[in-house]
């Protein structure tokens, strides 16, 4: 797979173990560092360290963050779809990318954190379930975005985060415009040849779908091969207290390059 998509760098600021101002002051230092995409994500307790340390809420977190930002693009990575009804999903998200601009990312997955869900009164089910649940979620939230007044700024991009075979692919062949993996370089090798095969099922062409991929620990010749894959958002992370921002200043010094800067 080849593209000609530039190389991105996403950041995920973790929202954990640390108060709103030092989360705020990050925003602003990656946004003027000159990352392309910040995340968070969509829990309500610490997914590591101390489990009830301190922690905030993802989508109003968001909000805040498409009024103070001016030019990088921002999402979950990734929303639960389990929490909130889905033509409520559509609006926040439609309505963030109003406060925004324009920039934002529907980042979302079928949940899996059981303490969220038994701590907030959510069912949990199965994962199969909660996957059921995202597929017939979807249709409605993209049907949502052509009826609200006013609408989206622009097609809002989808970014479906996950690599279950049966269900999650499918449902990324359908509805992505980012997919976004964990995997190493073998397993993402193995997991885009599933996905091009559910793209011929559901008769999309794949290649539209921008690869994203994690790479906190990862080397930069590891970097090259999932490039070589065709993966063109790479993602780190960064958690609180102190918000360390090397690994992504490394990280957007190779993306220079890999850009031809």
């Amino acid at each position: 797979m080849t593209t000609s998509r530039p190389v991105r760098i996403g950041v995920q600021i973790q929202p954990q173990h640390a108060l709103y101002p030092s989360i705020r002051d990050t925003v602003s230092q990656l946004e003027d560092l000159g990352v392309d995409i910040l995340f968070n994500w969509d829990h309500f307790f610490p997914l590591s360290g101390e489990p009830e340390g301190l922690h905030y809420e993802a989508w109003t977190m968001l909000a805040a963050w498409a009024e103070q930002t001016s030019r990088v693009e921002f999402g979950t990575l990734v929303n639960c779809n389990s929490y909130r009804n889905a033509d409520l999903q559509a609006d926040m998200a439609r309505t963030i990318d109003h406060i925004s601009g324009g920039r934002f990312i529907f980042g979302t997955g079928s949940g899996w954190f059981e303490k969220d869900y038994d701590a907030y009164g959510y069912e949990f089910g199965t994962a199969g379930q909660r996957l059921d649940a995202l597929a017939a979620n979807l249709p409605r939230i993209e049907e949502r975005w052509t009826k609200l007044n006013p609408p989206p700024l622009r097609d809002i991009p989808i970014l479906i985060g996950g690599g279950g075979e049966k269900k999650t692919l499918k449902i990324v062949a359908q509805h992505a415009d980012i997919w976004h993996s964990f995997a190493d370089v073998e397993t993402t090798k193995h997991k885009l040849q599933i996905l091009a095969q559910h793209g011929e099922t559901v008769g999309r062409d794949v290649s539209e779908i921008e690869i994203s991929t994690q790479i906190d620990s990862r080397t930069d010749a590891e970097a090259e091969e999932y490039l070589k894959l065709g993966a063109t958002l790479f993602t780190v992370s960064t958690g609180g207290p102190d918000y360390s921002l090397e690994s992504t200043k490394k990280w957007l010094a190779w993306r220079d390059r890999a850009n031809g800067k």
